[in-house]
């Protein structure tokens, strides 16, 4: 596992079933938060799949989008998919951004930080690589007050194993998920106008096959807990988490909210 990163990345289809459908759907909300419209050079930290870096091209005719990942498989991926000119995609680290100073008119973070064990040397790098009154920008989950798919998986989980106990407390409390964190450390790193705001999306699932899917992946980590489970453990978790699914009516659609942090500052 990378030193920059704590989240288990294995396969780019993986991903879009663990989280890319989802960093689809909050790149609308947050975008209309941050605000992109006059930005020329705007770089995606930690852009997964390439859902912001094109939804970002989506509100702009002219503005060139870099994205860069740690995952190498996520980036072939965005590439082989989106191959608009003024799309690059790169193998990058957020705590050592290979651009210099002052570069673009906008930095973007969806859903990365909580992920990154020194959050603040990446937050500084975010700085570091915007000019002067760029807006810099990010969100994470709000893991434990207001994700509820993750939190049914979770809770379900250390109901049965006491080491799944262990990870949910881990999960539950990733930097700069508590209230007023993502403020408090754009104030620290320097940035100015820095406002907070909650961002709220729906999760969707057609069905529980549909929710169980991406724990029987190799991307992030739910299905990093369930891959160290023998089969007959893994049983008895499916089983207890399809009840918690059902909530005893029949098999179907379900929908759950899940809340995302956001923050932004101007870059001085």
């Amino acid at each position: 596992m990378n030193t920059s990163s704590t989240f288990v990345a294995a396969d780019g289809d993986g991903y879009e079933l663990n989280m890319g459908r989802w960093s689809r759907r909050l790149a609308r909300p947050f975008l209309d938060f941050v605000g992109t419209a006059d930005a020329e050079r705007v770089l995606d930290v930690g852009c997964g799949t390439g859902h912001l870096a094109v939804a970002v091209l989506e509100r702009s005719a002219s503005a060139i989008v870099h994205g860069i990942d740690l995952a190498a498989v996520y980036i072939d991926y965005a590439r082989s998919r989106n191959p608009n000119p003024r799309l690059e995609f790169w193998v990058g680290d957020a705590c050592a951004l290979a651009y210099p100073d002052s570069t673009f008119d906008c930095v973007l973070s969806l859903l990365v930080l909580h992920f990154v064990p020194r959050p603040h040397d990446a937050i500084a790098e975010m700085r570091r690589v915007a000019k002067p009154g760029a807006v810099v920008a990010a969100a994470v989950w709000d893991a434990r007050g207001g994700f509820v798919a993750n939190r049914m998986f979770f809770d379900t989980a250390a109901a049965l194993d006491r080491k799944a106990g262990e990870r949910r407390a881990k999960n539950y409390t990733r930097p700069l998920t508590r209230p007023g964190e993502l403020a408090a450390a754009w104030r620290r790193a320097g940035f100015v106008d820095v406002a907070e705001t909650v961002l709220n999306i729906r999760m969707e699932y057609t069905s529980f096959a549909d929710y169980w899917a991406p724990y029987l992946g190799k991307d992030g980590p739910g299905a990093e807990y369930v891959g160290t489970l023998a089969a007959d453990e893994r049983s008895r978790l499916e089983h207890a988490v399809q009840a918690a699914y059902l909530d005893a009516e029949p098999d179907g659609p379900r929908s759950y909210a899940a809340l995302a942090w956001a923050v932004k500052g101007v870059a001085p």
